[in-house]
């Protein structure tokens, strides 16, 4: 069975969840090729294909499509197909050709499945499976949504239409999928995101130190709601707690001078520390030699960073949003705030500080317990093997 699998970009190598999916599949037999519109050097786990580059220069565009359209002369019936999919959706014929140039790389390819990463990059690719004769498939994790649907209503109108099976990490993000107008008839798998910690000695107990580490890995963007958590220091600062509050990962200059400015105005700069892009090993060590781990986004799919937190038995707290419940179980691998007020997240900081050292140990093995046996690689990747051959299809 031959599987596409459609990216912006090949995957980094922090990237587990993609690189572990294909590697699960290809050792099962299964041929896998990715599409993407950019290509890192260093990825090698299977043949890229990207897709055909943009000229500003009308000249060079228009040779440049030309070569490929006679590339694609042997694939006419798929074009033909292509074409009269888009036409019976009252597609334009400029936007038809700006499409077929835009997914050569994949109309010219045979596949069994082709699988869109995330429901974005199915956007003006809606016919391109039923075009080749391939089922479809398509992936929700969070942004595409949460987020996009919001500035770009009804966007997936046309994807609901074609999808033959739809992958969700979480059931909180099916659900969303549902109010935003997929059939509930489509085939659907729930596939969560997995961890694998490898080469690191773990904390032996949750004690936590007279300087309390408090870590945050997310991107800074207002969803991940960095603001409350920075508010949160305040009010911990302000009630005589010693911490120090670390923020891995970047974002746009507007977020990260925001946030840095929110800093300084409340008085933090000797407590909160913004750690950058780590490398994914170095995060985990940094994580690893915290404390507590901090989530207080506004929204989120289901969150990584807080599954890597729990199998290092890290002590966790996080805003009881989206898909983050089924990450942690309240009071028994972490902590959920049914708030997003820096007041309550600070008293339920302070609660956990100062918890028996045996109850903090309890949540940190029941927390390592539950990741290691519901959210490991050896499991997600026999999902996915699933996910193509079942039957019902």
């Amino acid at each position: 069975m031959k599987i596409g699998l459609v990216l912006s970009s090949t995957p980094s190598y922090s990237e587990t969840f993609f690189n572990s999916k294909i590697k699960g599949l290809q050792e099962s037999g299964f041929e896998i090729v990715l599409f993407v519109q950019h290509a890192s050097p260093s990825f090698k786990l299977c043949p890229v294909y990207i897709s055909p580059k943009v000229f500003k220069n009308p000249i060079l565009q228009f040779f440049s499509m030309l070569w490929v359209f006679l590339k694609l002369a042997p694939k006419l019936k798929a074009i033909m197909r292509f074409i009269n999919l888009e036409r019976r959706e009252n597609i334009s014929w400029f936007q038809i050709v700006k499409k077929i140039y835009l997914n050569t790389h994949i109309l010219s390819q045979q596949l069994d499945w082709l699988h869109f990463g995330f429901a974005t990059t199915a956007l003006g690719k809606e016919n391109v499976a039923k075009s080749i004769g391939a089922k479809m498939a398509v992936s929700f994790r969070g942004f595409d949504i949460n987020v996009y649907p919001l500035k770009h209503p009804n966007c997936y109108n046309s994807l609901w239409k074609q999808v033959d099976k739809v992958h969700s990490i979480s059931n909180y993000l099916l659900e969303e999928a549902y109010s935003l107008g997929l059939n509930k008839e489509t085939n659907f798998q729930i596939i969560t995101p997995a961890v694998t910690i490898e080469k690191l000695e773990l904390l032996k107990s949750a004690r936590l130190k007279e300087t309390i580490q408090i870590v945050t890995i997310a991107r800074l963007h207002w969803i991940k709601g960095i603001d409350i958590a920075i508010d949160t220091m305040k009010v911990l600062k302000d009630k005589g707690i010693n911490f120090t509050y670390h923020i891995i990962g970047t974002g746009s200059k507007e977020y990260i001078e925001r946030f840095k400015y929110h800093v300084y105005e409340l008085g933090l700069i000797d407590c909160i520390i913004f750690e950058g892009t780590l490398s994914h090993n170095k995060t985990l060590q940094f994580l690893n030699s915290c404390d507590l781990y901090l989530q207080t986004s506004i929204n989120e799919g289901f969150c990584n960073a807080v599954l890597e937190a729990q199998a290092l038995g890290k002590l966790c707290i996080a805003t009881n949003v989206g898909g983050i419940p089924e990450n942690i179980e309240n009071n028994k691998t972490g902590w959920l705030v049914n708030s997003l007020e820096a007041p309550k997240l600070a008293s339920k900081i302070n609660e956990v500080f100062n918890l028996k050292t045996e109850e903090n140990n309890r949540i940190s093995i029941n927390a390592q317990k539950r990741v290691n046996e519901h959210f490991n690689i050896e499991k997600q990747q026999q999902e996915f093997i699933d996910f193509y051959t079942n039957k019902n299809i």
